[in-house]
């Protein structure tokens, strides 16, 4: 499929691994250039070996304001086309176990870089009059995880300042979505089926034999599935597309909406 988005330069934040690697090989086979955000040098440089020159290493932390500023003039200078908001989450945890300092940190991490690194970015796509923004939140802005209140809350938001956007900002050929994953076999899923593990005494593998036991598909996703769909997010091809939270979780969410 031909998304026309050949020569076309993005920047793919959480770049090194999971959705945000996934969705850079994706974007990388229709022959566009990716701009990669991650803090580790090396997973950085590994992708690069692995995908070749149209991918751009950006070592930083992308919840840090220096690193969105620095981020915002080269999307400038690159004149890119699209962005992927994407970027681990909070420690799992039960509301009891939660402490103010954690939804604090939560809030750094999950919420005001999205909203900092948007402001500065809608500008440019504004005067561009093009641009496309995806986010990759998580199943449970649908229906809520165990252990996952600091990530629902505050994805919850996000979810709200994008729908927002998405009214707000009209008549521009500029488009907010969101991709809400179930479990795929990323370091976030195993980190939630380690915790499941010690909650119930029971051995990892144990533990994630019962999870996929809730999965009607029966089995993990594949995060190179999902960033073919954040491709097509990033392309002109979801022109029509606007303000719309795809669930791709195997079946999982019992929600007709």
């Amino acid at each position: 499929m031909d998304l026309k988005i050949e020569n076309q330069t993005f920047i793919v934040c959480g770049a090194s691994s999971g959705f945000g690697k996934g969705t850079a090989k994706a974007l990388i086979r229709e022959n566009a250039s990716v701009i990669g955000i991650a803090r580790n040098l090396e997973k950085l440089k590994q992708t690069q070996l692995e995908l070749g020159d149209n991918f751009i290493p950006f070592q930083g932390d992308i919840s840090q304001t220096e690193t969105i500023n620095e981020l915002v003039k080269i999307a400038s200078e690159k004149k890119i086309s699209g962005i992927l908001i994407n970027a681990g989450g909070p420690p799992a945890m039960s509301f009891n176990e939660t402490e103010l300092s954690d939804w604090d940190n939560a809030y750094q991490n999950l919420l005001r870089w999205k909203v900092d690194i948007v402001k500065k970015l809608l500008p440019y796509f504004e005067n561009k009059q093009y641009g496309r923004i995806v986010f990759i939140e998580s199943s449970s802005v649908k229906q809520p995880i165990e252990n996952l209140i600091l990530s629902t809350s505050l994805r919850l938001a996000v979810l709200g300042m994008m729908k927002t956007l998405s009214q707000e900002i009209q008549g521009q050929n500029i488009t907010f979505n969101m991709i809400a994953p179930g479990s795929h076999a990323t370091p976030a899923i195993e980190r939630l089926i380690k915790k499941k593990s010690e909650i119930e005494n029971i051995s990892y593998n144990e533990a994630k034999e019962k999870w996929e036991e809730n999965i009607p598909a029966g089995k993990m996703g594949d995060p190179n599935d999902l960033g073919q769909l954040a491709a097509w997010l990033l392309s002109p091809s979801s022109k029509f597309v606007n303000g719309q939270v795809y669930a791709v979780d195997g079946g999982t969410i019992k929600s007709t909406l």
